[in-house]
């Protein structure tokens, strides 16, 4: 996650060294646009891996605490879509 983030990371100053320099503006767009998707996708990954570990926690738990688990997993992936 980190590396992607660092990635993402220079993408976002190439965008501002592409501001400077006054590149067109629909290379700019292009690039904003791959930033965004990149950003999609960490947030997909992370809700993911978020959700495994909540859910192979929930062995532990008693079963009203297992349905809350889920309804908070289901709510964070529902505000991430």
């Amino acid at each position: 996650m980190h590396q992607r983030l660092r990635r993402i990371e220079g993408q976002v100053q190439g965008v501002q060294r592409m501001l400077d320099a006054d590149r067109d503006c629909g290379d700019i767009v292009q690039q904003l646009r791959a930033i965004r998707a990149a950003l999609d996708k960490a947030t997909t990954l992370f809700v993911q891996a978020h959700a495994r570990e909540c859910l192979l926690q929930g062995g532990q738990m008693n079963p009203a605490e297992q349905v809350e688990l889920i309804d908070s997993v289901l709510e964070l992936m529902a505000k991430t879509y």
